[in-house]
């Protein structure tokens, strides 16, 4: 295969579904010679912020001198986003290579009832291919959940990283912050670290405290009495932490407490100060409140949840004080929409519902303007995105800022058009 033919055969895989558990990633990674044996790992879960996390101490280890190897999900604009190599996508003659590889053992346990899914297949390519580059550490970002994800395939990592936890996928995880915290913990392994973001519900504390107990780790959770004179501006934000000064480049004040984690992290990995500091002032994230234009202003963020939407609104209110926002919204069906429009469509003054394309779990832009009408008394649908920021391009300087938001997919199917206008 070259590499379109293997993203091709991935994206093939996708119509097999979400199935949790690990016997069939188990049996892949076994029939590649298990891979994920020879590699040290920093193991990343949570529900909000894991991305970011994730990015910055991969950022910092790379900073260190260290090969670090990233996996992560969902990718925005590039499929290979997913898999990088020291903050840069991996080769994709490699990749296909690997995927290559892959495809005869897929098709075999096909014919003995044990399918893998598009996931598995890709996180057993990036084991392969973080072998072969011979890194020194990876971060993984676990995909969902944590427990059964097939990221858990590996033994004790260095460190594990609990990112903030709320309600999502309550079909699969659970319907109670607890029984998800129960999923997320999964990734606590016997007698490891563990790095826990400070402001969890006091559920999921509970879970992650009694957890770590269980399996022996030591527990570690960053001082938020130590973070001071924090700045929140549009091209990122500064902030005092333990008398460290730090400098972000992602927006939004809900970072520094994702920094403050990943901060806690690389220093139970013994990392210097100075490749900290680099590494988290270095991060950038596709998506997660994401300045695409100054003048005029645009943002575009893929935060779809209730935690997500609160996160946008506290950005935007602290940003913007009051200005007038002309924002492009379009979410999942099977999100909380109404939680997430209470916290940011009450902040727009014109709201464009638009139906993420090719989804079918996507809502309708009909149904999600009669749903944002609730919290904003200006809005109006369209079939498509790129008619709704087309729209937009239109009326925007008669706003402050233009702000495209409620999923990644729509993050990812109108970033390169937004670049391109804006």
């Amino acid at each position: 295969m070259n590499y379109v033919q293997a993203i091709n055969y991935i994206h093939s895989l996708n119509r097999f579904g979400i199935h949790p558990g690990l016997e069939r990633i188990e049996e892949l990674c076994r029939a590649v010679g298990n891979p994920q044996d020879r590699l040290k790992f920093v193991h990343v879960a949570g529900t909000n912020g894991k991305g970011s996390t994730s990015t910055m101490i991969a950022g910092a280890l790379t900073a260190s001198g260290k090969k670090t190897g990233l996996f992560t999900s969902p990718f925005v604009s590039e499929f290979l986003e997913r898999i990088q190599i020291d903050g840069s996508p991996c080769d994709k003659e490699l990749f296909a290579k690997c995927v290559t590889e892959l495809e005869p053992i897929v098709a075999e346990m096909a014919t003995r009832d044990m399918q893998p899914t598009e996931f598995e297949v890709i996180t057993a390519a990036a084991f392969m291919i973080f072998e072969r580059e011979n890194c020194d550490i990876c971060v993984l970002e676990v995909g969902l959940g944590g427990r059964l994800d097939s990221t858990n395939v590996i033994s004790t990592p260095l460190v594990s990283v609990i990112a903030s936890i709320s309600l999502d996928h309550t079909a699969i995880l659970g319907e109670t912050v607890e029984e998800i915290a129960k999923e997320k913990c999964g990734i606590i392994k016997g007698n490891g670290k563990t790095v826990c973001y400070p402001w969890q519900e006091k559920e999921a504390f509970e879970v992650i405290n009694d957890t770590c107990e269980r399996m022996n780790n030591s527990l570690f959770i960053p001082n938020v009495r130590g973070i001071i004179a924090v700045e929140n501006r549009i091209d990122g934000v500064q902030f005092t932490y333990n008398s460290t000064e730090y400098k972000l480049s992602m927006s939004g004040e809900y970072q520094v407490y994702n920094a403050v984690t990943a901060i806690d992290a690389c220093r139970v990995l013994g990392l210097d100060e100075k490749s900290i500091k680099q590494g988290i002032e270095m991060a950038k994230v596709p998506a997660r409140m994401e300045v695409i234009s100054s003048s005029p202003l645009v943002l575009l963020d893929g935060g779809h949840n209730e935690d997500g939407g609160k996160a946008v609104a506290e950005s935007l209110a602290s940003m913007l004080n009051g200005k007038r926002i002309f924002a492009v919204i379009g979410m999942m069906a099977d999100k909380n929409v109404e939680s997430y429009l209470e916290k940011v469509a009450t902040l727009c003054s014109f709201v464009a519902a638009t139906t993420v394309a090719d989804n079918p779990r996507a809502m309708t832009a009909e149904e999600l303007e009669q749903k944002a009408k609730i919290y904003c008394k200006n809005t109006k649908h369209f079939s498509s995105a790129q008619e709704a920021i087309e729209y937009a391009r239109k009326y925007i300087p008669d706003y402050d800022c233009l702000l495209v938001c409620g999923s990644l997919y729509l993050a990812g199917e109108v970033r390169n058009q937004l670049k391109n206008i804006f």
